[in-house]
């Protein structure tokens, strides 16, 4: 078998890798989370790296509250920069494919088109600019990383727009939700897939950077309604600017990403967000009735 070890495994990328490891038995998977592997620790990492040999590594670990990390700047970069380099540390040392996953908030969305992968990084808040020191680590401590940044990931699991619009849904008449953001949806059961046909392809060896969400473009607003129509809820959106929903971490408007690179160079096919959307709140009422 051939092995393949994912870190924060409990998250939503985790969990979803976790539902299709099974249609890949010429792989075995090691899901760690904090509990099985702290990947702040430099020595505990090299130590694991040497006793399973992972041949992948699936970098599913981050610190993801992007407001509290605005008085939370040393664990946000302990999490997403610091054990970002040590796992690519390790990688390097035994021969392990890092692929890491980062996120549209290294841009400042100033751009009025999708943006590249070589296109000027510009973060705005202590998230951003955490992810952004873990790419730049990554690729210093092994420049053979695979980094794949994606955007408002969303799944049947853990705590999320779709399940917090869902819960709103049900609870209120009527929300104002943001209109003047917009970028893309990331369903992760695709983007799990989409890592594992990168992994089992010809082209597995590829290291640098590479942009993944679904096809498509929305706001916050729209998004939200989508929701509210896909599952029967009866609450009014109100679409609402930037200005009339102070956060303390400042967010970009625009932060849609070009996907041309990675669907090129690993002939991955890419579902709109709305079909995406769609799947996964079946998933969630299939799991509520059963």
């Amino acid at each position: 078998m051939i092995p393949i070890l994912v870190t924060g495994s409990n998250g939503q990328l985790g969990n979803e890798l976790r539902c299709i490891a099974g249609n890949y038995p010429a792989y075995g998977f090691l899901f760690t989370d904090v509990n099985e592997l702290d990947i702040t620790n430099a020595t505990e990492v090299l130590f694991f790296f040497n006793q399973y040999k992972p041949s992948f590594c699936i970098n599913c670990a981050a610190y993801t509250a992007v407001d509290k990390a605005e008085s939370d700047m040393e664990k946000a970069f302990l999490l997403n920069a610091d054990a970002a380099a040590n796992l690519a540390n390790a990688a390097s040392k035994f021969k392990t494919k890092l692929i890491h996953i980062s996120t549209d908030f290294v841009f400042d969305g100033r751009k009025s088109k999708p943006y590249l992968e070589d296109d000027l990084t510009a973060p705005l808040n202590i998230y951003g600019k955490s992810k952004l020191r873990g790419e730049e680590m990554c690729l210093t401590e092994n420049h053979e990383t695979l980094i794949l940044r994606t955007s408002w990931l969303y799944s049947p699991f853990g705590n999320n727009f779709v399940k917090t619009m869902q819960r709103l849904g049900k609870e209120k008449t009527e929300i104002g939700v943001i209109y003047d953001q917009v970028g893309t949806p990331t369903y992760a059961h695709d983007l799990a897939n989409a890592i594992m046909e990168i992994i089992t392809g010809k082209h597995s060896d590829t290291s640098g950077i590479f942009h993944f969400s679904n096809e498509g473009i929305c706001s916050w607003y729209d998004f939200a309604v989508a929701v509210m129509t896909l599952s029967d809820l009866n609450c009014r959106v109100k679409p609402i600017e930037t200005m009339d929903y102070p956060t303390p971490a400042k967010r970009g408007h625009f932060t849609v990403m070009n996907k041309k690179k990675i669907k090129e160079a690993f002939g991955i096919s890419i579902p709109h967000w709305q079909e995406s959307l769609k799947k996964c709140i079946e998933r969630i009422d299939y799991d509520k009735t059963n």
